[in-house]
């Protein structure tokens, strides 16, 4: 949007939001940036002493924030039930910011339920948070889910016949799958939605080429995150205003259920919030359908009727 600036975010008093990754990154940005305007914030973390850190960092700042730490490992669907055992006791959850994610991962490895790691943690796990969730986020007014996608589905391919590389690996393979999985399931909830008639909106978002930790990855090659690092501060931008398409998408009053919002500037790159372009081979529903099904299949848990 035309000079817009997260000082334009409307009061988020009394709004519950829930977000992933929220100790590092993209996540971490957009925790101090919702907590600033009012939103009682719940920092879904895996390791708890960051997740601590991070709400003193906040309060330090803003001593009227309210925050919530609770443990949350995608790797484990069982750590995955547990969060919502706790989550599903608010009065509500107005927000939910998939945005955790596991960078490319050089060496294939496996989550504590043996699927390939970037798979199950990218999309599987936030598959099975969200349909824990939905319960919650239907008690909201206007509830929202914010899955974070990004550019590297366009170099996306889901495996249908091995989505956890059994056979053959390839940590970029398996990144862009894993991306493209996150943009496909966020548009048929957005469909599923519409067809029940639900209050629920499934936005997508991505932040184009941001310097967050996938760039810093102690997985990474040194070489990789050198010129990662390098392209982002050239080309790119700054964790901070990678994070704007994602808060714009859960905050503002023109986003519409089924958009993806992304950086307004050359190819997506950078730049202030807009609505991005879904690569042609991401927009059959069908293959959104199949991969639904799959989803099911592995994690054993289906999104609930969504009224």
């Amino acid at each position: 949007m035309p000079g817009w600036t997260t000082h334009q975010i409307p009061d988020q008093t009394g709004r519950i939001v829930v977000i992933t990754g929220a100790t590092s990154g993209l996540g971490r940005c957009c925790a101090r940036t919702l907590a600033a305007h009012g939103a009682e914030v719940i920092l879904a973390v895996r390791n708890i002493t960051l997740g601590q850190a991070m709400a003193a960092e906040i309060a330090n700042h803003h001593p009227n924030a309210k925050l919530a730490v609770i443990a949350l490992d995608l790797a484990s669907l069982a750590s995955i039930a547990d969060f919502a055992a706790h989550a599903l006791e608010l009065p509500r959850i107005d927000v939910l910011l998939n945005n955790a994610g596991l960078g490319l991962m050089p060496e294939r490895q496996l989550t504590k339920d043996g699927f390939e790691l970037q798979w199950g943690t990218n999309h599987l796990g936030h598959f099975a948070l969200t349909a824990r969730l939905i319960p919650a986020l239907l008690r909201a007014p206007t509830p929202r889910v914010v899955t974070v996608a990004s550019m590297a589905h366009r170099r996306g391919t889901i495996l249908w016949d091995d989505p956890n590389q059994a056979r053959h690996y390839s940590g970029r393979t398996a990144y862009n799958q894993s991306k493209l999985a996150n943009l496909m399931f966020a548009l048929e909830l957005a469909a599923r939605a519409r067809e029940q008639g639900s209050k629920l909106s499934s936005i997508a978002a991505h932040p184009g080429l941001a310097l967050t930790g996938f760039l810093t990855a102690a997985g990474l090659p040194g070489w990789m995150r050198h010129v990662g690092i390098l392209a982002s501060k050239i080309l790119g931008q700054s964790a901070e205003a990678g994070s704007w398409p994602s808060l714009y998408a859960a905050t503002m009053a023109d986003v519409a259920n089924g958009d993806y919002w992304g950086p307004d500037g050359f190819k997506e790159i950078r730049g202030l919030p807009a609505r991005a372009t879904v690569w042609p081979h991401a927009r059959n529903r069908a293959d959104w359908q199949r991969l639904w099904a799959i989803t099911v299949a592995q994690t054993g848990i289906d999104v609930p009727p969504l009224v």
